[in-house]
């Protein structure tokens, strides 16, 4: 899987619009959505609710995890805690990203949001490359990780396979060696 590919996925999770206009309920494959009456607000998918907001059909309801305060507590918690903690969503980066992109007037404090999503990513990011320099500095083959977004798998996965496979070379030369 690729990074696009993982904003596919996410773009299938719910959000809450308020829409602008009435409407029946509508019928898709991926399911039913609706009525639509307006400033009620109504879960559809990430991408009914971006391509109503770029046709200004509705006002996009930010998540509540998408708020100065939720990720200020998040960053915190995260800079504190040697394991990675769990965040709202597989698909929290992913979201994050659509949203501030498609949506950035509907989000209150965006700029400082935008910052925020920025600062959990990097630390989370400086978190894993740590462990993964740990891991390959003690040469253990394996590891146990939770809390990672699909992203973040998506991201380390090259490099991390190919480091593997150079310790496990490097292993291999040095047992050769050692038996020679």
């Amino acid at each position: 899987m690729d990074p696009p590919q993982a904003e596919f996925l996410a773009e299938n999770l719910p959000i809450s619009i308020s829409p602008n206009f009435s409407a029946n309920e509508i019928f898709l494959i991926s399911g039913d959505f609706g009525p639509f009456n307006p400033l009620q607000p109504v879960n559809v998918p990430l991408w009914l609710g971006i391509n109503l907001k770029q046709r200004q059909k509705c006002r996009i309801n930010p998540p509540e995890w998408l708020s100065v305060e939720q990720l200020d507590q998040l960053k915190s918690d995260e800079a504190t805690s040697d394991l990675f903690t769990s965040l709202p969503s597989k698909h929290f980066f992913e979201m994050a990203n659509l949203l501030l992109t498609n949506a950035s007037d509907d989000i209150p404090d965006c700029d400082q949001v935008r910052m925020l999503v920025k600062d959990l990513a990097d630390i989370r990011a400086a978190k894993l490359r740590r462990g993964i320099d740990e891991m390959i500095s003690q040469q253990q083959i394996y590891a146990t990780v939770t809390n990672l977004t699909s992203l973040e798998i998506i991201n380390i996965r090259p490099f991390l396979t190919a480091a593997l496979t150079h310790v496990s070379t490097l292993q291999s030369l040095a047992a050769q060696q050692r038996s020679d």
